[in-house]
């Protein structure tokens, strides 16, 4: 434990309180732990089940991580390659992705299943409303944000062309998640 205390910069308390359920870790401190162990952020919120090349999740008991604005619903859990990374993506009213753009390899798919859903990939700007979709090359700077006074839902899809990089990292890097969770919040 000291020695991911150093690597990862965090007090030894911090590591212990987490392993033992005492507290739950901020993003910024997941962060730190991954790069530390070279994984992944998406890793700490997989499942026990064996890593394969299929993966089934009924609606009910899928991977859900509670987000400071909505929810994040892990569609690709347990899968041994992380090539294609699903999501369901519920953000509570006026919810957005800060005030940074993001950037990162690959592409990435939006598909608005409920409410209003604004992104802004460049200096254009796309209002996807239910059934409405948006496809990009994710090197372009991009945003999203649900500016209504309702929840909005949305598939998002992110398709890194780099093994390395973390898009998920990146769209919710400045949100602090609780413990993830099967079924209902």
């Amino acid at each position: 434990m000291r020695a991911l205390a150093e690597q990862s910069r965090l007090n030894v308390n911090t590591l212990s309180l987490i392993e033992n359920n005492k507290t739950s870790p901020s993003v910024s401190t997941l962060q730190q732990l991954a790069a530390a162990l070279d994984v992944p952020i998406t890793a700490f919120f997989e499942n026990d089940q064996a890593k394969n090349s299929l993966t089934f999740h009924t609606a009910d008991r899928r991977p859900r991580v509670a987000l400071i604005n909505g929810l994040l619903e892990d569609l690709s859990a347990g899968l041994t390659s992380r090539a294609v990374q699903p999501f369901v993506l519920t953000l509570a009213a006026h919810a957005d992705s800060g005030p940074q753009p993001i950037v990162h390899t690959g592409f990435e798919f939006v598909y608005c299943l409920r409410g209003q859903i604004t992104y802004r990939v460049e200096a254009r700007e796309f209002v996807l409303e239910p059934g409405d979709s948006l496809l990009f090359e994710s090197h372009l700077p991009h945003r999203w944000q649900n500016m209504a006074d309702d929840a909005a839902q949305v598939l998002l899809v992110l398709v890194p062309t780099d093994e390395r990089d973390r898009p998920t990292e990146r769209h919710f890097a400045l949100q602090p998640i609780s413990k993830p969770q099967d079924g209902h919040p």
